[in-house]
């Protein structure tokens, strides 16, 4: 059964998908497609920001953090949610889902702050474009990027510390597919408000603070762009924009829709299958985004590609 004793849990069982007959048959090869896309995708963005020294500039350092991050996200979740499909056993360890669920904080927690600072960058970029070496130079975009990694860190480990106290009183059936805090604190059976006071506070720091920055931030980006004479110059940084702006769309309004559920709530599958596409959806379309809609991601791929191709002919 998965239980020790009365307080003690050493396993738990995801039922997230158990509403869905023969759910591994259906959903094993979207979800392997889907996490391939998102490591090849990635791992493409940050090899060529390596190779091409024309993109070592601080929006494309930036921007390399941010393909990291998207693979760790995505290696966090998936590849258990595989095993588990391939094997029918939809089971995790108490100490791997205390780990799954920090990394995942950790991880996701880091994008949120890695995204307020290329907000920063974009505004240093157009709206003081004179003092932008100064603003963005080596030591100040290595502080930025090591900070978004530690303030992730630090949430993240508190958060795993407050769970680790929870008790479940021989209750180890998570209606999720996999671990977090929401679903952990629904089966605990001791008081959780201090829980939800320290996840409702975190939130407040670590989700909307960066959002609220990302706005102010375009806020002055558009004041700028507008004082621009040309409709040539107007385009031009808007397009410096336009990635970072999309791949913020994406990631806040998958959120938004996950801890925003309607009035009457999802099904236990549904809400599954959003919370699922929150951490798998927006990793697997930023680095589409930034190679679809970026002349110097796509400049940079072809010669690459150009270098294979002669040196296979």
């Amino acid at each position: 059964m998965g239980v020790q004793n009365e307080t003690e849990v050493v396993e738990f069982v995801f039922l997230g998908f158990s509403g869905i007959p023969n759910s591994h048959l259906y959903l094993f090869l979207p979800f392997l497609a889907i996490y391939s896309v998102t490591v090849l995708g990635n791992l493409m963005i940050f090899t060529l920001i390596q190779l091409d020294s024309s993109l070592h500039t601080p929006m494309y350092y930036f921007l390399s953090h941010l393909s990291c991050l998207d693979i760790c996200i995505s290696s966090v979740t998936v590849p258990k949610i595989l095993v588990n499909f391939l094997y029918q056993q939809q089971t995790i360890t108490y100490n791997q889902c205390m780990a799954q669920m920090f990394f995942l904080m950790s991880f996701t927690e880091t994008e949120c702050a890695l995204l307020a600072a290329m907000a920063y960058d974009r505004y240093a970029a157009i709206c003081k474009p004179l003092h932008y070496s100064r603003l963005m130079n080596s030591k100040v975009c290595a502080i930025l990027a090591f900070a978004t990694w530690v303030w992730g860190f630090l949430n993240a480990a508190l958060h795993t510390a407050l769970s680790s106290r929870l008790r479940f009183c021989g209750v180890n059936q998570i209606h999720h597919n996999f671990c977090d805090i929401p679903p952990l604190m629904k089966i605990s059976c001791n008081d959780v408000h201090i829980n939800q006071l320290a996840t409702h506070i975190a939130s407040l720091f670590v989700c909307v603070a960066p959002f609220l920055f990302i706005i102010l931030s375009y806020v002055f980006i558009l004041c700028s762009i507008l004082k621009i004479d040309s409709t040539t110059g107007k385009q031009k940084a808007f397009s410096t924009c336009a990635s970072h702006l999309t791949v913020v769309i994406v990631y806040f309004g998958s959120a938004l829709i996950n801890y925003n559920p309607p009035s009457a709530g999802y099904s236990l599958e549904t809400e599954t299958l959003v919370s699922t596409m929150y951490c798998i959806i927006p990793p697997m379309l930023n680095p589409l985004i930034y190679s679809l809609r970026n002349k110097e991601v796509k400049g940079t791929l072809k010669k690459v590609l150009e270098t294979q191709r002669k040196v296979y002919i």
